[in-house]
């Protein structure tokens, strides 16, 4: 056990492990940040050091800094940059990034056995949930772009959580909802690190006993949610039933369209949407443009056909970030879109018609709703762009 003073204690420190008080007195949860209230009572107390096989891992400030305050057991990755490293050194970009590394150092504890409160999730939540509001686009390019590697389970459940954040805005849930479809969708693949990494990072196809381990990753996540965070009956039924679909077709328990709870629905198009652009160890990722037409060809089959729409609303047919051609030879980056109007996006210009490349601060941005006279031709795979472009 490491002996820690108390005076050198702060709101919003996390630790790795528990934090006790005289002997077996447990003063806070792994992965849960120390409050005031918590310190003043040692203080009341006069208690002066506590007790913890664990060591700060995190200050609770804004997550933007996460990633300069946070180390976790898994080596860091290098950061793949692209045609928006201008991006890459503000605020929202760290942001980002800073949730993946805050989440993955959760699912690290929670994988080894460290006994984790469901505060830290909701804390990220709550967070997460702000973040969105304030920087959507850049989220949704990072996601389309691909900008961070590695701590893939982290990720795709950030991501994850941030779409089904849009879609359940788009719907007009309240608040409350909101938040818990946010925990849920952090926590749906939860389940995965009960698997076999054979399994789970296997390169080709599954055998048909290896794909009946796969879907029995919500009943993991379920019992994480309930037995080790005792998390809430609504984030539960989201770890639980994000591969149920509308037909009635899906798993575990086979439920029908509306009976289907309405976060599971929400966390099930945003999760086939960034398994479909995310790129796995059996296939390359897909066009955002190519991974919306899937989505609105699904004919109500996996889908409800509500939560499609709300979806594509957010999204366009153009993703933000997304690479196109338009029909004078030029090239631009989708920057925003219009709901009632998603083929005519707002573009940022990359390439102009006569082939010179723009560099940042050189492109402008034109409203394809407003300029009739340029349409989208096609969409651009932005790994081949890079490539071709330097």
């Amino acid at each position: 056990m490491n002996k820690i003073n108390t005076s050198t204690l702060r709101p919003g420190q996390i630790f790795s492990a528990p934090v006790y008080s005289e002997g077996e007195n447990l003063l806070v949860p792994a992965m849960a940040p120390l409050r005031k209230k918590e310190i003043d009572l040692l203080a009341s107390w006069g208690i002066d050091f506590v007790l913890t096989e664990g060591k700060v891992i995190a200050t609770d400030k804004e997550v933007e800094e996460a990633d300069e305050n946070i180390t976790t057991p898994a080596k860091k990755t290098p950061i793949k940059f692209s045609i928006s490293d201008v991006q890459h050194n503000s605020g929202p970009y760290r942001t980002y990034r800073g949730f993946i590394e805050r989440v993955d150092s959760i699912f690290t504890a929670i994988s080894s056995g460290v006994d984790v409160d469901m505060r830290s999730i909701d804390n990220v939540t709550v967070k997460l949930l702000q973040e969105v509001r304030d920087h959507s686009n850049s989220f949704v390019d990072y996601i389309l772009g691909g900008e961070v590697t590695g701590r893939e389970l982290a990720k795709s459940s950030v991501n994850t959580a941030i779409l089904s954040a849009l879609t359940a805005q788009e719907l007009k849930l309240p608040n409350h909802k909101i938040l818990n479809i946010v925990a849920g969708a952090l926590l749906h693949d939860i389940g995965m690190i009960r698997l076999s990494k054979g399994i789970t990072q296997k390169k080709g196809g599954l055998s048909d006993a290896e794909l009946e381990q796969i879907k029995s990753h919500p009943l993991h996540s379920s019992k994480i949610v309930t037995r080790e965070l005792f998390g809430p009956h609504e984030v539960n039924l989201i770890a639980l039933h994000h591969h149920e679909r509308w037909d009635g077709k899906g798993y575990p328990d086979h439920i029908i369209g509306p009976a289907i709870d309405m976060g599971a629905r929400i966390v099930s198009v945003a999760d086939a949407f960034e398994a479909m652009v995310s790129k796995k160890s059996y296939r390359n990722s897909m066009l955002g443009y190519q991974a919306v037409k899937n989505l609105l060809a699904d004919n109500a089959r996996r889908f409800d056909p509500a939560v499609i729409m709300a979806f594509t609303k957010i999204m366009g047919i153009y993703p933000i970030g997304s690479i196109v051609r338009l029909n004078d030879g030029s090239v631009a980056r989708v920057v925003n879109v219009h709901s009632d109007a998603p083929l005519r996006p707002v573009v940022l210009m990359l390439i102009s018609k006569t082939g010179k490349f723009l560099r940042p601060g050189e492109g402008e941005t034109i409203d394809l709703l407003s300029v009739r006279s340029l349409f989208i031709k096609n969409a651009i795979d932005p790994e081949e762009f890079n490539a071709e472009n330097g």
